[in-house]
């Protein structure tokens, strides 16, 4: 049966193992994914920007516009963004959309394999311990046939004050959150209904950044036997 990746949820990224509040306050969820497609035209506009065969090979994509420094004592990292998969049973598809669920800095996420992708469907997922996660390589000539890329299921960046680099990002946390689902769809929806199932169509504030990468990338060039 095939899966249709379409799909919105809420994902947190937490610098370290912290309980942290919502402190976006002002920023609403559609605007969250429009911001997402914005960042990543202008990443992908850069010069030197992500790999263009490490793109090409990504399951899915997660962009984290304007993480946000926060403190409890000590201090972290806090913000949301959204994830787009590709499509099909196989990740061979177009890309569809998913809402994720001081100094602000734009992370982008590459998940390089099915695995990556369900985990964090699933369940919180801890950078270098649940998931094998290095900091990604930048450049359109750049090799991406390294012992750490071709190991690795997430490639991290970051880009801070104008500066676009691939950043370590190990033990930070992506976890889905239901309650922004809830609010984007009206209903309560699980993330793995909404990826697996196709429950949920893009939404229109998510078109910016699926449509780029639809572009940008329109095929999946791993590995068959990788996506299986």
């Amino acid at each position: 049966m095939k899966r249709g990746l379409s799909l919105m949820m809420t994902l947190a990224l937490v610098a370290l193992p912290l309980a942290a509040q919502d402190n976006d306050k002002e920023g609403k969820d559609q605007d969250r994914l429009d911001n997402c497609g914005m960042v990543m035209k202008e990443i992908l506009d850069i010069p030197d920007d992500i790999p263009q065969n490490l793109l090409d090979k990504a399951e899915c994509v997660i962009v984290i516009p304007s993480v946000l420094k926060v403190a409890f004592g000590f201090s972290g990292n806090y913000g949301r963004g959204a994830m787009t998969c590709r499509t099909g049973e196989h990740f061979t598809g177009p890309w569809g959309a998913l809402q994720l669920g001081a100094q602000a800095t734009d992370f982008v996420i590459l998940v390089m394999n099915p695995r990556g992708a369900t985990a964090i469907l699933k369940n919180k997922v801890k950078l270098g311990a649940d998931a094998a996660a290095a900091a990604g390589p930048k450049g359109r000539d750049a090799s991406a046939t390294t012992d750490v890329t071709l190991r690795a299921e997430m490639l991290t960046y970051s880009r801070s004050r104008g500066l676009f680099a691939g950043v370590s990002l190990e033990g930070s946390t992506l976890r889905p959150d239901n309650g922004s689902n809830e609010k984007v769809y009206g209903k309560k929806i699980d993330a793995q209904d909404i990826v697996l199932k196709g429950a949920v169509a893009v939404p229109t504030s998510a078109q910016k950044l699926v449509a780029l990468l639809n572009q940008k990338s329109p095929k999946n060039l791993s590995d068959p036997d990788s996506l299986k």
